[in-house]
C-alpha cells in the first residue's frame, strides 16, 4: 500500500511539476511578447524623436553629404513607398517613412518631404495630408465625389465607392453619429445584406467595419454601458479630408429629388466645411 501511495504521489508531483513548468513557460512567453511589443513602441517613439531633435547644423551637414542626384533618388523612393501604401488606403506613419526609406537621410527629412509633396501635387494631382499631428500619420487624398444621376452605382474599377458614399450619406444626414443597426437596415433596403456574401463586396460587414475603418473612412465605436454591446458609426479622418459634404448633399438631393438647401442644418454645415476646405 505504501509503495502504491508513493508511486501515485510521484505521478501527481510529476504532473504538478509539468503543469507548473508549462504555466511558467506561458507566463514567460506572454512577458516576452509584451516586452517585444513595448520595444516596438519604444523603437517607433525613438524613430519619431530623431526628427524633432535635428539641429540646423545637422541639416546643413546632411545637405553637403549627399549629391543632388542622391537626393532626387531618395525623393523618388519616398514617393514610391507612399504610393504602394496608398494602394490599400493604409495611413502612412512618419516613423515608417524614416525607418524604411529615409534612413540615413533624416537630416534633410523636411526638405525631402517638401519635394515629395510637390511631386504628388504636380505629377499625380494628389495631396499628402497629415491627419494625426500627434502621431504624425499621413494619407494621400484626391477629392472624392459621388456620381450624379447614379445613386447606388459604383465607380468603374472600384465598386466599393458607392457603398461607402451611401454609408457616409446616412451618417451625415443623421447628425454625424448613427447606430450600426441603421447602417445595416439601410443597406438591406438597397439589397445589400450584411449577413450574406455579396457578389461585388464579399463579406459586407467586414468591408464596412474592418476595411473602411482601417482606411480611416469610418470610425466604428463601442457605445458605453450597453448590454448587449452596441456600436455606432462616425465619419473617419480620411473621409473628413477627402469627401466634400456639399457634393454629398447634392448627391442626397438627387436621390430624393429635392433641393439640397431644403435640409437647412446639413446645408449650413456642408457650406461651412466647404469654405474652410477652400481656405486650407
Amino acid at each position: 500500500m505504501s509503495i502504491h501511495f508513493v508511486s501515485v504521489s510521484c505521478v501527481y508531483y510529476s504532473q504538478g511539476s509539468i503543469a507548473m513548468s508549462q504555466k511558467k513557460k506561458a507566463v514567460s512567453a506572454s512577458q516576452n511578447k509584451t516586452q517585444r511589443r513595448s520595444q516596438v513602441c519604444l523603437d517607433e517613439d525613438d524613430e519619431d524623436a530623431h526628427f524633432s531633435q535635428i539641429t540646423s547644423s545637422q541639416v546643413q551637414r546632411a545637405r553637403e553629404h549627399f549629391t543632388p542626384v542622391q537626393i532626387d533618388r531618395k525623393v523618388a523612393e519616398v514617393v514610391q513607398f507612399i504610393l504602394i501604401k496608398d494602394q490599400k488606403k493604409i495611413p502612412i506613419r512618419r516613423a515608417d517613412i524614416g525607418k524604411h526609406v529615409i534612413k540615413e537621410y533624416k537630416g534633410i527629412y523636411t526638405e525631402i518631404m517638401n519635394r515629395v509633396c510637390r511631386t504628388f501635387e504636380q505629377v499625380f494631382g494628389l495631396q499628402l495630408v497629415e491627419i494625426d499631428p500627434k502621431n504624425h500619420i499621413y494619407i494621400l487624398i484626391n477629392k472624392l465625389e459621388p456620381i450624379h444621376g447614379e445613386p447606388v452605382s459604383m465607380r468603374p474599377g472600384n465598386p466599393k465607392t458607392g457603398l461607402l458614399f451611401v454609408i457616409l450619406s446616412v451618417i451625415f444626414m443623421k447628425g454625424g453619429v448613427i447606430k450600426e443597426n441603421l447602417v445595416w437596415n439601410t443597406l438591406k433596403k438597397l439589397r445589400v445584406d450584411p449577413g450574406e456574401k455579396h457578389d461585388e463586396f464579399g463579406d459586407v460587414k467586414k468591408v464596412v467595419t474592418d476595411e473602411f475603418v482601417r482606411q480611416k473612412y469610418l470610425e466604428y465605436v463601442k457605445i458605453p454601458h450597453t448590454e448587449p454591446v452596441e456600436y455606432e458609426f462616425r465619419w473617419g479622418l480620411r473621409a473628413e479630408k477627402e469627401v466634400s459634404k456639399l457634393k454629398l448633399l447634392e448627391f442626397v438631393g438627387e436621390l430624393f429629388g429635392q433641393d439640397p438647401q431644403s435640409w437647412t442644418q446639413q446645408f449650413r454645415e456642408a457650406s461651412t466645411a466647404e469654405t474652410s476646405s477652400q481656405r486650407t
